[in-house]
């Protein structure tokens, strides 16, 4: 997974991200003393706004956007062509200063749609300008197929003074499932109350059978580009319904081969749905 490329040169070219004002909030956490906590994000389309407001309303905290001075084309692939042409030159997005001060929150939940395997730019300028060292940094994001793992591991490698939790991820065509899937993790998490759920262990890869090759098909081949051809799968219940873990082949541009893992659920009176790829 190639990094996004950093210069001071475009460092300086941002626009300072924290501004004084606005009013603190306090999350409900089951910690005896609680953090003043601030949901900020970016989002292109919307898909991620509405995951970042179920954070917000849920916890009871604040919430700020990232803007860009230049706003990116709503069409996804004219996004991605200009994300590459910047990522090219080393050029980050300049971006408005958001409404509240960061230095008075502890926890930032910090949501993002995935480009390219990682953070959209504007959350990298985002982070590239703002003093993050000390707090405790919450990802969620939105995903055409996947990215959760990748950009919280990039995170955690451009934040080397916080702590970055293990975050959050969605499907764009899976976002109406967000609430109850936020509440999950949030409890899980330690952040929420409730009893935490735990889930067995996926049952040893096996190589996928006509049955379950149809499972795939129906939950992937919808989807815009191919995902590869399932070769093994292992499977676990669920609340529900049945999560299959499918091991896929895939072909590189340059020939070659290579293996992904596909996630796919079956819920009781439910089309499959694959949830993400782990590349």
């Amino acid at each position: 997974m190639n990094k996004l490329a950093l210069s001071i040169a475009t460092a300086a070219m941002l626009t300072g991200c924290a501004s004084q004002g606005g009013n603190n909030a306090t999350n409900s956490t089951t910690n005896s003393t609680k953090s003043k906590s601030i949901v900020v994000y970016y989002s292109q389309n919307g898909g991620t706004e509405k995951v970042a407001k179920i954070f917000s309303e849920r916890l009871g905290i604040e919430i700020d956007s990232i803007v860009c001075n230049e706003p990116y084309d709503s069409d996804f692939g004219k996004t991605i062509q200009r994300w590459q042409e910047e990522r090219q030159k080393d050029i980050l997005p300049a971006i408005k200063p958001i409404g509240h001060n960061i230095a008075d929150y502890d926890t930032i939940y910090l949501g993002y749609p995935v480009w390219g395997g990682t953070y959209a730019s504007p959350m990298m300028s985002f982070i590239t300008a703002t003093d993050l060292k000390g707090k405790v940094i919450v990802p969620f994001c939105t995903f055409g197929s996947g990215g959760l793992n990748t950009s919280t591991d990039n995170l955690k490698d451009q934040l080397k003074d916080t702590k970055v939790l293990d975050g959050y991820g969605v499907r764009a065509a899976r976002i109406s499932k967000a609430k109850a899937e936020i509440e999950t993790f949030l409890i899980n998490s330690g952040i929420a109350k409730g009893k935490k759920t735990t889930l067995p262990d996926f049952s040893e890869q096996k190589p996928v059978t006509e049955d379950e090759k149809k499972i795939f098909d129906a939950a992937c081949s919808s989807y815009s580009m191919p995902l590869g051809s399932p070769l093994t799968v292992g499977k676990r219940d669920i609340a529900n319904g049945v999560e299959y873990l499918f091991t896929v082949e895939n072909k590189t541009p340059d020939g070659n081969t290579s293996q992904s893992k596909i996630f796919v659920i079956v819920s009781d009176g439910a089309e499959p749905e694959f949830t993400q790829v782990v590349r």
